[in-house]
């Protein structure tokens, strides 16, 4: 039983609940990501490389016959090193890795504005004033 109260209590600690939602946003951004890639960005980089398809970027490791497309060579059960996907992969990866670049530099920027607030001093605790006026007193004496 007390393997469960662990994990209960390592479950619901604020950094995993905190890093379970940096997951599933970070799951869904990748998505996003992958689909300005492939459907805003990739087409009109295509277009002026003479209406070429990354994605559709192989080549064929085998069988006699030539295959024009990817999809055609993967029906053919034909092993294929597609290069045009990395390619989309990385460029995907780049802007991942910009869109948190910029995140983190802004976060960064605004606890650095945080830090430079000046601190408001606070107010001694009473037995701390009690004894200042004490002190006080006893100076005038």
């Amino acid at each position: 039983m007390g393997m469960v109260k662990e994990f209960k209590q390592f479950a619901m600690r604020g950094n995993v609940m905190d890093m379970a939602v940096g997951v599933i946003i970070g799951g869904a951004f990748g998505k996003i990501v992958s689909s300005l890639v492939n459907d805003v960005l990739m087409p009109p980089i295509g277009k002026l490389m003479g209406n070429m398809d990354f994605s559709s970027l192989f080549i064929q490791l085998g069988g006699g016959e030539k295959y024009v497309s990817l999809v055609q060579a993967k029906e053919a059960g034909i092993a294929t090193v597609n290069y045009g996907l990395f390619i989309n992969t990385v460029i995907d990866f780049v802007i991942v890795a910009f869109v948190i670049f910029l995140a983190i530099k802004g976060m960064n920027s605004m606890r650095k504005k945080e830090e430079a607030k000046p601190a408001v001093p606070a107010e001694p605790p009473a037995d701390v004033k009690l004894l200042t006026e004490i002190r006080d007193l006893l100076r005038k004496k």
